[in-house]
């Protein structure tokens, strides 16, 4: 008899096992640590995801992919849902800092434009999913700006005619690429010594700028402390808004070539609530969700039901949604190479060490420790004296 009851128990275990497990639900109870750009969400979505699913969100802004990755890297901070560019999620994926996805969790990843999956920083898919999309450009204003000299491409950011009105990136990567380009070079390159010749041209840009800059490029365009600046095609929908914005910007791609860049949603490798973020992830990627956020921030949308219902002032706008022509002289950024990564780094860290601010406040700290020195050494003799 118990040998006939253990056959059936054993018998009803496989059974049990060959039956379909659900996937675990998420819990309303946790709250998402989301880390993005910054203006790069609708302000109502966060809201929304909370309503729907009781799932609070803890969002925080971050300006460039080196200080993201430096928060990441120190473990100052965990984060469950993160969107680095291209070139950091592969960076991040070499580095074990990203989790694999579960994508029975984001059905709505099929909405996702396949043109834009099983890139090179993530050739199977395993780690990302595209939240938007675009090109460099230049934006400009008209009013101060001739036409003419548009024909200058890249070489415009060098123009000494527009010296002291000219804003460029405040981080490595892009201020480089723009750099490589008008010499020449593939955005890629590993010769270092064409990372060298881009460094010898930000050297030679440096008088004629006004400012390095990342989103403080919004405000000071629109009040015309300068008239030339590179940027993201998709911050145009702020710069050029007649109302909020400044309808004398207007924007161009150099027709030598430029960047195209995707931003994507991850989950950090030490996120405690990778479901959660799975969840999260998959709101964004529904096509009322991702219709919010494509109308509201003007990046272009990966999701091809929330393009199709754009207004065609902005679906249509080749701004956003460059054709063919721009596309095939786009390059996206890899990973670089360690070691050509840390020669970027440090000519960068040179670059800016130059700049004359740099130059009066160490200046202004190499005085101040002399200073410190010699007070601390006339102490001293006093107190020798004193004890004499």
């Amino acid at each position: 008899m118990k040998r006939f009851l253990t056959i059936a128990l054993a018998c009803l275990l496989l059974m049990g096992s060959a039956l379909p497990i659900s996937a675990a639900e998420p819990d309303s109870s946790v709250t998402l640590n989301v880390y993005n750009w910054g203006e790069y969400i609708d302000p109502t979505v966060n809201d929304l995801f909370t309503e729907e699913t009781g799932i609070k969100v803890n969002y925080k802004n971050f300006t460039d992919n080196e200080s993201m990755y430096a928060v990441l890297d120190s473990g100052a901070a965990i984060y469950d849902v993160i969107v680095p560019s291209d070139y950091m999620i592969g960076k991040l994926i070499n580095e074990g800092k990203l989790a694999k996805l579960d994508f029975t969790n984001i059905p709505n990843m099929s909405q996702i434009n396949p043109s834009l999956l099983n890139p090179s920083y993530d050739p199977q898919n395993e780690y990302s999913v595209p939240y938007t999309w675009g090109t460099v450009g230049i934006f400009y204003n008209t009013k101060y700006v001739d036409e003419a000299d548009l024909q200058l491409g890249w070489d415009l950011l060098w123009s000494e005619k527009y010296s002291g009105r000219i804003f460029t990136f405040d981080n490595p990567r892009d201020a480089f690429g723009i750099a490589l380009l008008k010499c020449g070079f593939s955005l890629n390159t590993l010769d270092l010594n064409e990372w060298n010749t881009a460094y010898d041209a930000l050297r030679a840009q440096k008088p004629v700028l006004h400012q390095y800059v990342m989103d403080q490029v919004y405000d000071k365009m629109i009040n015309e402390e300068a008239w030339i600046a590179p940027y993201y095609a998709g911050d145009g929908i702020v710069m050029m808004d007649e109302e909020e914005g400044n309808p004398a910007i207007d924007f161009f791609v150099p027709t030598t070539g430029t960047n195209l860049f995707v931003d994507a949603l991850c989950v950090p490798v030490d996120s405690p609530h990778k479901r959660e973020a799975e969840e999260y992830i998959n709101f964004l990627c529904r096509t009322d969700i991702a219709l919010l956020n494509a109308e509201y921030i003007g990046y272009s949308t990966p999701q091809e039901e929330a393009r199709a219902q754009l207004d065609p002032e902005i679906g249509e706008n080749e701004n956003f949604y460059p054709p063919e022509s721009v596309l095939q002289k786009a390059e996206m950024y890899i990973t670089l190479p360690e070691t050509v990564g840390a020669h970027m780094d440090t000519l960068w860290m040179k670059l800016k060490l130059a700049d004359p601010a740099w130059s009066v406040f160490t200046v202004l700290v190499g005085i101040a420790a002399v200073v410190c020195f010699s007070l601390y050494v006339v102490r001293r003799i006093r107190y020798y004296r004193k004890k004499r």
